[in-house]
């Protein structure tokens, strides 16, 4: 996840979109290059609902004697936050869709694989952070949650944000992180404070009527050489719907933009490009539980449907018939997409995929729509990093909200969170030839259809084409 891919789309993950998946008794080698790259990263099973605990790190640590633009710590820590449910997550889900309606919850959040102090669930002792007084730490925070944007803080420290999804950033106090499914945040944390031990949080931010895990995971922050019977100091978590202080973390971010480090944001733009992405209703005779309905998920009214042949493989070897290239630029219907719905709740069902020429210049509006719930979007876009250079509530403006972009040093990432009832406009260069996936990552919107992909046409010569797949490369 977040890994560049230069030309090695195979390598990249998805099952259907650019590869198939690996079946039971079978292997596969990913081979790439991480030219160019540094920074905190993650990797995770890319079917069903298999990265619940089918996920990891990555670490890439800068080229030798380049230092960080920010004090170097001296230690290094990853946390991964992630969800546990008691069931095997892929009966929730195909619960779920037999019903039509929503899946059920998480069962706990996990820090490392801890959840804490929760009830009805024996505890392991929950996760602890050791650290000696006056020295600093750099925490690579991961969330591998399938379904929930995460606030993390701890008890009486400020952490200061040093890099999103692998971009130094300009360097910002705060104490309290937000990070949505599939993101990463490096914080530097001062060990300080006196000694004692000090309650770490990591609890769910959603500010629509929708269901959420609402239980808090706890880990411990042990200053080393303070008292077994010494008491833990508490700190309250946001409240769950707490906008504001989500509002905050996001609008603070800003790439580092240095002469080493610069913001090579796209000043022209070739494709101009508005998609809504949110929620639907279409028929299911069968869904008993939902009345005949079932819940959906859709970008610009298209509910994608997964092919049985990978996408990427039918675009090398030119198979006809697994998709088409005519996926909608703008929504086919215009309405008040962050006001009252229309009448007709469908969606249209389909393979598209939208067509760019090599090293174009690409901006996409993600307008996020009230249709069955306004909802937080995180949107990862694979195959590239991007520049995410507006944001607003309401609907788009595309008369006056471009005048108030960020061409100088926007936020650089891989995954972008579209605000409940709001929009996001990113930017970035079509220069990876191949086919790439643009999903939201939160697993049920993913399994809903909230999913399309680009296709980038090579360029001119072999440097700027797609590497031939691997022998190796899984079979349907």
């Amino acid at each position: 996840h977040g890994i560049r891919q230069l030309r090695t789309g195979w390598a990249d993950g998805p099952a259907y979109i650019t590869q198939c998946p690996i079946t039971t008794g079978q292997s596969y080698i990913y081979n790439f290059t991480i030219t160019g790259q540094r920074g905190t990263l993650l990797w995770h099973a890319h079917i069903l609902w298999l990265r619940s605990t089918v996920h990891g790190a990555i670490v890439i640590l800068p080229k030798c004697c380049v230092p960080y633009p920010f004090p170097k710590p001296d230690k290094e820590v990853v946390v991964v936050l992630a969800e546990w449910w008691k069931s095997d997550t892929e009966d929730v889900i195909n619960e779920a869709i037999k019903s039509g309606l929503a899946p059920n919850v998480s069962d706990a959040h996990t820090i490392n694989g801890f959840p804490g102090p929760v009830s009805d669930c024996p505890s392991q002792g929950g996760f602890t952070l050791h650290v000696e007084k006056g020295k600093t730490y750099l925490l690579r925070l991961i969330n591998a949650a399938l379904n929930e944007e995460l606030f993390f803080k701890i008890a009486g420290h400020h952490l200061t944000i040093v890099e999103v999804d692998a971009t130094y950033v300009k360097p910002f106090k705060t104490d309290t992180v937000l990070i949505s499914p599939g993101q990463t945040t490096n914080v530097l944390l001062f060990a300080d404070q006196k000694q004692g031990n000090y309650l770490v949080t990591v609890s769910p931010f959603m500010d629509a009527p929708i269901a959420v895990d609402n239980i808090t995971a706890t880990a411990t922050l042990n200053y080393i050489g303070t008292l077994t019977n010494t008491p833990t100091i508490l700190t309250t978590p946001p409240l769950e719907n707490a906008t504001t202080v989500a509002t905050n973390f996001v609008n603070s971010l800003r790439s580092l933009n240095s002469k080493q480090y610069p913001a090579s944001v796209p000043r022209t733009v070739d494709y101009n490009l508005y998609f809504t992405v949110g929620l639907g209703l279409n028929p299911c005779p069968t869904c008993k539980p939902g009345n005949g309905s079932r819940v959906v998920a859709s970008i610009n009214n298209l509910t994608f449907t997964l092919p049985t042949t990978a996408l990427l493989q039918a675009h090398y070897f030119n198979i006809n018939g697994v998709f088409t290239t005519d996926f909608p630029a703008n929504p086919p219907y215009v309405f008040n997409y962050t006001g009252t719905p229309p009448s007709n709740l469908q969606t249209m069902n389909g393979t598209k995929v939208f067509r760019l020429a090599y090293n174009a210049n690409v901006q996409l509006v993600l307008q996020g729509t009230g249709i069955v719930a306004p909802e937080n979007h995180p949107i990862h876009l694979h195959g590239f990093s991007f520049y995410a250079v507006g944001r607003g509530p309401g609907n788009y403006n595309p008369m006056t909200d471009p005048m108030k972009f960020n061409l100088v040093d926007p936020i650089e990432r891989n995954t972008i969170g579209v605000p409940s009832g709001g929009w996001v406009a990113i930017r970035f260069r079509a220069d990876n030839p191949g086919v790439w996936f643009l999903h939201c990552h939160l697993e049920v919107h993913t399994t809903w259809g909230l999913k399309m992909a680009f296709l980038v046409d090579n360029g001119r010569g072999p440097n700027q084409s797609l590497l031939p797949p691997p022998i190796d490369l899984p079979k349907c």
